[in-house]
C-alpha cells in the first residue's frame, strides 16, 4: 500500500500527475488544487497518497496536503460518492472550507462542485457531520453558499466559543456548525463575546 511518494515531477495533466521515483513513474489522479501546487517539471515533489485497490486496477490519488487526503477519505466513505466526485469537491472547496460547510450543514456550498447534486450534497453533510468535529478546526475561512471565503475570527476565539456552547449543553457538532456560521458572518477580529451570542442565535433558529 503506497501512502506517500517523494521524487521528481515528470509531468502534469488535466487531472493527473506523474512522479518519477528512482526511475519509476507513478501516475496519481489529483484535484485541481493539488495540481496547481505542483512545482516545475524536473523539480522535487512529495505527494500524500491514497491507494485504491480493486479487482481490475490499482489507482493512486495524490494530495499536496495531508488534510486534503483525509477529507478525500471521508468523502469517499459516503455512499454514492466515488473518487471522481471526491476530487471534484476538493477542487471546489479547500479542506477547511469543506469541513466548515459540513459542520454548518451547508449543502449548497458542497453542491457547487461539478457533478454534485442536491441529494448527494445533503447525504455528505448529513453523514459526515459527526466525523468532521473530530478533526482540528481550521479557521482559515468559511465557504459561503454565495461563493467566496469570508475571513473569520482567530482560532482561539472559535475554539473557546465552541467549548462555551458545549458547556451550555449543546452537542459538539451543533456548536461547531453554529460557530462556523457566526464566524463567517462576523468576520475577522470577532471575539468570544461576539461569537457566542451570534452562535446561540443560529441555534435558536434551527
Amino acid at each position: 500500500m503506497i501512502a506517500k511518494l517523494t521524487g521528481i515531477l515528470d509531468s502534469v495533466g488535466d487531472d493527473w500527475v506523474i512522479v518519477d521515483v528512482s526511475g519509476v513513474g507513478y501516475i496519481c489522479h489529483a484535484s485541481s488544487r493539488t495540481l496547481s501546487a505542483m512545482p516545475g517539471r524536473g523539480e522535487a515533489v512529495q505527494l500524500h497518497v491514497e491507494t485504491v485497490v480493486r479487482e481490475d486496477a490499482i489507482t493512486l490519488y495524490g494530495f499536496a496536503e495531508v488534510a486534503e487526503r483525509n477529507m478525500f477519505r471521508l468523502l469517499t466513505s459516503v455512499q454514492g460518492v466515488g473518487a471522481k466526485v471526491g476530487l471534484a469537491i476538493l477542487s471546489t472547496l479547500a479542506p477547511n472550507e469543506l469541513q466548515n460547510a459540513i459542520a454548518a450543514q451547508d449543502k449548497t456550498a458542497v453542491a457547487r462542485a461539478k457533478g454534485v447534486g442536491p441529494k448527494v450534497a445533503q447525504r455528505i453533510v448529513h453523514e459526515l457531520k459527526d466525523k468532521v468535529t473530530g478533526l482540528v478546526f481550521q479557521p482559515k475561512g468559511v465557504q459561503l453558499a454565495s461563493g467566496g471565503a469570508a475571513p473569520v475570527a482567530a482560532s482561539g476565539a472559535i475554539e473557546d466559543a465552541i467549548s462555551a456552547l458545549v458547556n451550555l449543553g449543546y452537542k459538539p457538532v451543533e456548536a461547531h456548525g453554529a460557530v462556523a456560521k457566526a464566524a463567517g458572518e462576523l468576520g475577522e477580529g470577532a471575539d468570544v463575546g461576539a461569537l457566542v451570542p451570534a452562535a446561540l442565535k443560529e441555534l435558536s433558529s434551527l
